[in-house]
């Protein structure tokens, strides 16, 4: 028989989160899913990408993670001059101990943001892979574990081409999701200039819990129930891009992986040790969007990978029984 965590468990651990959440909403308004999606592909273990227009607080949200769980933080500015060992490290000769000594890179922190990451060179963009996927980092035949929690938040620019490089699949493919922040409402950009027009917002927020305690909570989504007919209701939408006429290139396993993984986090988020239907199908488009290609027909025509995967979700059988 499955053992299950206790509720008063669950009940601890969707405080915590709902405390991270409300710390960050302090700085970032009025974008409460999308500060919920970041914090669910921090607990999932995942990584993030913001492509939206400059101005909108992409940067801010990042560096309100970061404060609000009291860990390591490192900006890394991707330009085209930027080279990989600014991103990872370099052995450097010692003079008085006469040998070699790694200098970490940047990637050494819990929260790395990579600002404008289209903007490095295929090389530069190149050094995150071992690190996004196997939190490690090898220089020189050495490989250098990389602390837990551990999630890289890059930015980009949907709108600007000139000067960038744009991500290949297989740097896509190891981000969890992908977001678009977009603009305030009206009343919010009113309370913004209200409050952020007088100092610094990132001030006026501390941090709620520190990194052994996040640590605490990726374990503990792990534990997640995930039932056979949900897993394969996963399997299932990840196959009908694949088949899909309007889809040239369909989503990896690793795609169902991250699925999964972001929607156990989200269950846990919730105050529950289960997961359902809705977590998938909430999740399934920023999970999912960013791995999948489009045919030029279909681009053509205006119908976006979000868009044929909204239609997908509605074509495939949910599963009526799923938290057995």
């Amino acid at each position: 028989m499955e053992v299950r965590e206790r509720p008063q468990d669950w009940q601890r651990f969707a405080a915590r989160f709902g405390q991270i959440e409300r710390n960050i909403e302090q700085v970032v308004r009025g974008k409460d899913a999308e500060i919920r999606l970041a914090l669910v592909a921090l607990i999932a273990e995942g990584h993030l990408l913001i492509e939206d227009v400059p101005g909108v607080g992409k940067t801010m949200l990042a560096k309100a993670v970061a404060r609000s769980i009291d860990c390591s933080f490192r900006r890394i500015q991707f330009t085209p001059d930027l080279l990989p060992t600014d991103v990872t490290g370099v052995n450097v000769f010692n003079q008085e101990q006469h040998d070699f000594e790694f200098k970490p890179g940047a990637i050494f922190a819990n929260i790395v943001l990579g600002d404008e990451i289209n903007r490095a060179s295929p090389k530069t963009q190149s050094a995150l892979l071992e690190s996004m996927e196997e939190r490690q980092v090898t220089v020189d035949t050495v490989t250098h574990p990389l602390g837990t929690p551990f999630m890289v938040i890059a930015t980009q620019n949907p709108i600007e081409h000139e000067g960038t490089y744009p991500l290949p699949e297989a740097q896509l493919d190891r981000f969890m999701l992908r977001l678009s922040i977009g603009y305030p409402s009206a009343e919010i950009e009113a309370e913004i200039l209200g409050t952020h027009g007088i100092g610094a917002p990132l001030d006026a927020i501390g941090p709620v819990t520190d990194a052994p305690g996040v640590a605490e909570m990726i374990v503990q989504a792990r534990e997640v129930h995930a039932a056979p007919t949900l897993r394969r209701y996963i399997v299932d939408l990840v196959e009908a891009t694949r088949r899909h006429s309007d889809i040239y290139l369909g989503a990896s396993p690793r795609a169902s992986i991250a699925l999964l993984r972001a929607a156990r986090a989200m269950a846990a988020s919730e105050e529950r040790d289960y997961v359902i239907p809705d977590d998938i199908k909430r999740l399934a488009v920023p999970v999912l969007a960013h791995r999948v290609i489009a045919t030029a027909d279909a681009v053509m025509s205006g119908r976006a990978p979000g868009a044929i995967l909204t239609e997908l979700l509605d074509e495939v059988a949910v599963p009526v029984s799923g938290s057995d």
